[in-house]
């Protein structure tokens, strides 16, 4: 599918899966990608963080699955999944930072797991990362790792799921 106003009003949901090997999909991501992960490395205290080094060619050429949920026609939140062995990892979720505290995230994680239900599921963030563990948490998820990075980022992983 190519990202085209007609596109978002049509469909029953404002979530979809997104083709991301297109390149103006690919643009949308990286864009909100970029908007949202700035908002996290400040919250992080960091200014060098690398999921904002990442191009929109990356996105592009990635062989995860991308899902998107679409306010008013725009792109306004991103997850990109990838699923191996009974587990959903979460690679990324971002929200634009237009459309906080609106609940789309949390439709969008609801989105996701009704797609794939009975998976474990995983996510790493940023250990300061407040309003996502938050979410995380209300989604049923639980620390279960803690870890320094190499460039100095706290991280947390939260799991979900009976293994």
């Amino acid at each position: 599918m190519t990202f085209h106003q007609e596109n978002f009003d049509n469909g029953p949901s404002p979530i979809r899966k997104l083709e991301q090997q297109q390149e103006n999909t690919a643009l949308q991501i990286h864009a909100v990608f970029q908007s949202s992960y700035r908002i996290e490395a400040e919250l992080l205290g960091v200014d060098d963080f690398p999921p904002l080094r990442r191009s929109a060619e990356d996105i592009k050429q990635s062989s995860t699955s991308f899902y998107g949920y679409f306010e008013n026609g725009k792109l306004a939140a991103v997850t990109e999944l990838e699923l191996s062995f009974g587990e959903l990892d979460i690679c990324s979720f971002v929200v634009d930072p237009k459309y906080f505290r609106m609940g789309i995230g949390s439709k969008l994680l609801d989105a996701v797991f009704a797609e794939f239900p009975n998976r474990n599921r995983i996510v790493e963030t940023g250990a300061d990362n407040y309003p996502a563990i938050s979410l995380y948490e209300k989604k049923g998820f639980r620390v279960e790792k803690r870890w320094m990075t190499e460039i100095g980022i706290e991280k947390v992983r939260l799991k979900m799921g009976s293994n």
